[in-house]
């Protein structure tokens, strides 16, 4: 690295990073705090786990901005393993845990974590924080937390009747603190909200001298004692081992996700964070403090706080580090009932009206409330598991679930649509709309499907024999791959879905569609609109409303009015490309030519002047009418003076032609009178301007309408003047 790039890089942590950990690191103490005392562990392992995430992720993690260190996530989990092994067990738990994430991450399965839902992550989290509130509750009313929610809960009136007033004045206090403190001006709210809420309290209870409980850090970081291998059973520790590591990782990973939506810098390489997670949590683990993970909290601070480059997380660690050793005993003048305030409002912001809205809008609530309910009436672990496989039942009816759709035609046939995947699971649905159809009817039916098992085959091919024996025909026509037709020859089934393909038959004409599907024109429009409606308009609606607000096309297309030209079809491309001129002939009247046009040119003038298109394309085809006109004569058109006048402007064309006509004179007309136009459009003097510096292209295209084959007619050169005899 040169001097100049360190310098620069020194010069932005300056800048950008050190202000921002500074403010993550106001955040991180209360937050690390309120986490360890809820977990049961010493307070003196939050601010090391808080260290040690930022120093050890922050340098070897995969993120450039997110901030790792003790997670409310886990509190539930970690104050079991404390309960149950102690508090130096638990740290050897967590050093099996990060060696897990460790091997994960080298082994690159970190995307594999991104397949669960986020209903299953949000309903846990919203679970994690209606428990830590529920217990945090009783501390702020001057008791104890008891050993699950639901006894917090049934003991909390009681609770309540006997608080003690001064504890429950600082909980108070801290929650209105909290509360207000968005609402200030934003130079006062350049303090972090949480940091202000345990000063005001601390100070309050200060002042007046209220009888609160105060924190105690003497000696907590320089009494260390090391690790002890758990006792009991293994099973249970390895339990606790995988869900740590699990539970800790996927949060990391998710956090990682989400972040990188709001900063520009580089993405993360999941599988190098979830690695570097694992050695943070081996290094908390034998420093004794808590799991770390990536915190959706501190990262986001970070990065609105300005943070470009590692150096936030790392510093901030730093900060931390320093403020335990040599200013842990400040932490004294906290009230151990503020933090406990602190927690609970965390712990009921967790159930996010944001995060519930989203979950509504997939129809995932069910998942939600399973998870969320399971990690408060049974465990964390059990109510993860419960919703992950709720979860996977609601996929995987979505996936078979199919549709059925009949409607009767003018004349008297029955059209029926299957979509969806034909399972098993969808063969009572598919038999009961089917039965629904009368015996004899004449029934076209579309299989809008990507597969198919033996169940439903069976199912629709004896309807379909028991339809015909009654004296009713079946006509099934597949939209994706044959799968009925394979099936009833005895061919060999494909082994996975059909890949995605454009539904229905959208680029076909009427008449080679469903025979008589249609008897008159306006029923043809009308049933193509109902099939737009249907099958295309879900397709391309999250395009059009991008494109609703304007239009922005690159190309200016000039084409023949011919029915049998579809200029998004022959250049495959989609809403907003082209902006789109068609007249008989593709002709472009030269400027200012007679009988004079103000269609053509006011479509040049826009597309140049406005929309500052890039490209001009003028493309004709085979078989023209308008240049098979020119070549007959003027007695052709005798009784058409309107076509016989806009026809002048495809003079020149002829003229290009000459005298000889040969045998393929039309279409070499057809491709001159590209050329020519080309030509036209120089005459505009804004076309020849931009044409000339270079920022607009003028191309000629040619539709062999027979073979489907379009080819590039390249413009005629201007031939360069002699030069002068001296």
């Amino acid at each position: 690295m040169s001097k100049s790039t360190t310098e620069s890089s020194f010069l932005q942590t300056l800048r950008y990073d050190l202000p921002a950990s500074l403010v993550v690191f106001l955040i991180a103490v209360p937050l690390s705090l309120g986490i360890a005392m809820a977990a049961g562990a010493p307070l003196a392992a939050g601010l090391i786990a808080a260290a040690v995430g930022g120093i050890v992720v922050g340098l070897l993690g995969g993120s450039a901005v997110v901030v790792s260190g003790p997670t409310a996530s886990l509190t539930v989990v970690v104050a079991g393993l404390v309960h149950t092994y102690g508090w130096r067990a638990t740290c050897v738990i967590t050093i099996l845990a990060g060696a897990v994430q460790v091997l994960l991450g080298v082994f690159r399965v970190a995307r594999a974590a991104l397949a669960v839902s986020p209903a299953v992550v949000h309903g846990m989290l919203a679970g994690v924080g209606i428990i830590i509130a529920l217990a945090q509750l009783h501390v702020v009313l001057g008791g104890s937390p008891q050993h699950s929610a639901l006894a917090n809960l049934t003991q909390l009136p009681g609770q309540i009747l006997d608080m003690h007033g001064h504890k429950v004045m600082v909980g108070v206090l801290t929650v209105t603190v909290m509360l207000v403190w968005g609402r200030l001006p934003q130079h006062i709210r350049a303090i972090p909200a949480p940091l202000a809420a345990l000063l005001v309290a601390a100070g309050t209870a200060w002042v007046f001298g209220w009888n609160v409980t105060r924190i105690d850090l003497t000696g907590a970081i320089t009494a260390w004692a090391p690790p002890e291998l758990p006792r009991g059973d293994w099973h249970d520790v390895v339990g606790g081992m995988l869900l740590i590591a699990l539970l800790a990782g996927a949060e990391s990973l998710l956090c990682c996700v989400a972040i990188d939506g709001q900063h520009t810098g580089r993405r993360a390489d999941l599988d190098r964070e979830l690695s570097g997670q694992g050695l943070a949590n081996v290094a908390s683990g034998l420093l004794g403090g808590l799991p770390v993970a990536g915190v959706i909290v501190r990262s986001t601070t970070n990065v609105r706080a300005g943070a470009r480059s590692h150096w936030s997380a790392v510093l901030h660690g730093v900060w931390v580090l320093i403020f335990a050793l040599c200013l842990g005993g400040t932490i004294q003048f906290i009230p151990m009932e503020a933090l406990a305030a602190l927690l609970v409002f965390i712990g009921i912001r967790t159930i996010s009206l944001g995060h519930v809205r989203k979950v509504h809008g997939h129809n995932e609530i069910p998942v939600y409330v399973v998870t969320m309910g399971g990690v408060i009436l049974v465990g964390l672990a059990e109510g993860v598991l419960a919703g992950l496989a709720l979860a996977a039942l609601m996929a995987l009816r979505r996936l078979t679930r199919i549709t059925v759709d009949k409607r009767e035609e003018p004349n008297g046939r029955l059209h029926a649509t299957v979509s969806g995947s034909l399972t098993f699971l969808g063969v009572p649905r598919l038999t009961q709309e089917l039965r629904t159809i009368p015996a004899g009817t004449v029934v076209d039916l579309d299989l809008n499907i990507d597969f198919m098992d033996n169940a439903a085959f069976d199912a629709l091919h004896n309807w379909r024999l028991d339809h015909e024996r009654l004296g009713g025909t079946v006509t099934i026509d597949e939209l994706h791959d044959e799968w009925y037709t394979l099936a009833a020859g005895g061919a060999r089934m494909f082994p996975a879905k059909s890949p995605p393909k454009p539904s229905g038959r959208w680029w076909l004409p009427w008449t080679h569609r469903r025979p008589d599907s249609a008897t008159t024109v306006e029923c043809r429009l009308t049933q193509g609109a109902e099939e737009f409606h249907r099958r295309t308009a879900p397709l391309v609606r999250p395009i059009l409303t991008e494109l609703a607000a304007g239009q922005q096309p690159t190309h200016l297309f000039i084409t023949c009015a011919d029915s049998r030209i579809m200029p998004s079809l022959i250049t495959s491309s989609g809403p907003g490309d082209l902006f789109t001129v068609r007249n008989i002939g593709n002709l472009v009247p030269r400027a200012g030519s007679l009988p004079g046009d103000d269609s053509v040119a006011a479509a040049v003038e826009y597309a140049t002047r406005v929309l500052n298109v890039h490209t001009i394309t003028v493309c004709g085809h085979s078989g023209c009418g308008a240049m098979a006109a020119l070549l007959s004569g003027p007695a052709t058109t005798a009784d058409l003076p309107q076509l016989r006048r806009w026809l002048q402007h495809g003079d020149p064309s002829l003229s290009r032609l000459g005298g000889e006509r040969p045998g393929d004179a039309l279409e070499l007309l057809c491709r001159q009178n590209v050329q020519q136009q080309l030509e036209n459009l120089r005459t505009y003097p804004r076309v020849e301007e931009q044409v000339a510096a270079g920022r607009l292209k003028l191309v000629g295209l040619y539709f062999d309408i027979g073979a489907a084959q379009v080819d590039v007619v390249p413009p005629v050169m201007p031939v360069p003047p002699e030069p002068t005899q001296r």
